[in-house]
């Protein structure tokens, strides 16, 4: 196998130390470990609920595995000789940044006023790391598969979050970036 497609011991170490530095940023941001409810559920499904993105995975599991999709095609793109493992550990450190910054008071509010998310306060650690596991998995395995079909699986998912839940990646970046009223209505069922 080429020293580009590897994932070394040391690039698996970085990974696990990028994973824990943001988790300990996120405790020390005074997030809840986990769900107020007390319980940790490996897959919630309900979205308009307080325990949305409280625990281990849920819808927007979905798109976490796409940011690994597009963080690996733009490493590819970017870094072409670098290595898989050190790619990986910036898609990490990319991730886990927007982790910390998408629990900031800031973005929060930005979701509760501009998006579906009227509930929503935040990631529990839970959720944070359950993201950062699934942006993983999708970058592996966009590393895998041929582009085109990682680009159909991408498609498909958003097009399943988009009917099922009434949003997707696509829909949370608009809204985040420029709300529309007529997107806002048509998500609550209104």
């Amino acid at each position: 196998m080429s020293p580009n497609r590897t994932v070394t011991l040391r690039d698996c170490a970085l990974v696990l130390g990028l994973v824990a530095a943001t988790l300990l940023t996120l405790w020390v941001m005074g997030r809840l470990p986990l769900c107020a409810c007390g319980t940790v559920k490996f897959w919630f499904g309900p979205v308009n609920s307080n325990e949305t993105s409280q625990h281990l995975s849920d819808w927007y599991s979905l798109s976490h595995v796409i940011h690994g999709f597009l963080f690996f095609g733009a490493l590819w793109l970017l870094l072409r000789n670098g290595s898989l493992g050190a790619r990986l550990a910036l898609a990490v450190g990319i991730e886990g940044a927007w982790e910390i910054f998408e629990n900031t008071s800031l973005v929060i509010e930005r979701y509760r006023t501009s998006t579906m998310s009227l509930d929503y306060y935040g990631d529990s650690i839970v959720n944070s790391f359950g993201d950062l596991a699934s942006m993983i998995l999708g970058f592996m395995i966009a590393s895998r598969l041929p582009v085109w079909l990682t680009v159909l699986v991408g498609v498909g998912m958003e097009v399943l979050a988009g009917l099922v839940i009434r949003d997707n990646l696509t829909l949370n970046i608009i809204m985040l970036a420029y709300p529309l009223e007529f997107i806002k209505q048509w998500q609550m069922g209104l």
